[in-house]
């Protein structure tokens, strides 16, 4: 399965969006900046989102973008699992 990317909350009680990337779909979503292989230095305009940058690089090397629900629901099923073992 190719790599993936999402926008999603910086936080649980956070509305501002940044980008999170996966390797592998068993793997959890992390912010770009836990990728320093990946991430490029982000723009310096106000109002552009963090990892706007990143992701223009990466969409042209065939990472996949998933909507932001299917990757929070993905997260959540995830972290029910890791909770039983």
């Amino acid at each position: 399965m190719p790599k993936q990317m999402s926008w999603l909350p910086k936080s649980a009680t956070d509305d501002e969006k940044i980008l999170y990337l996966q390797n592998q779909p068993n793997e959890p979503w992390r912010p770009y900046t836990a990728f320093p292989q990946y991430a490029v230095p982000d723009y310096r305009e106000p109002g552009i989102s963090k990892g706007w940058a990143t992701y223009q690089k990466l969409i042209r090397t065939g990472w996949t973008l998933v909507p932001s629900a299917k990757a929070q629901e993905f997260s959540f099923i995830n972290s029910e699992q890791s909770d039983k073992s």
